[in-house]
């Protein structure tokens, strides 16, 4: 992390975003927070929600996390091909 830069909680994180979607512009919650416009903008698209479904919507921060779970999976399924294939010839 870069020297002098802030940490937010998330809760914080998620009260920024629920005050923008509620109607407060970016201008406003920019001078408001003291926080800069392109920091609100990362924080409302990380957690806007994405429609899967007819009935299920995820953030964009749980898709990746979903992502990167998949990945992972895909990795330790492929360790076990390999796995059972070194037993098998046993």
């Amino acid at each position: 992390m870069a020297r002098g830069q802030k940490q937010y909680t998330e809760e914080f994180k998620n009260t920024i975003v629920h005050l923008y979607n509620s109607g407060k512009s970016l201008a406003e919650l920019s001078s408001e927070y003291a926080l800069s416009k392109s920091t609100i903008s990362g924080w409302i698209k990380k957690n806007n929600p994405i429609v899967m479904d007819k009935d299920t919507t995820i953030t964009m921060a749980e898709y990746q996390a979903m992502l990167k779970k998949n990945k992972q999976l895909e990795e330790e399924i492929e360790i076990l091909k390999k796995a059972m294939g070194i037993f098998a010839r046993k």
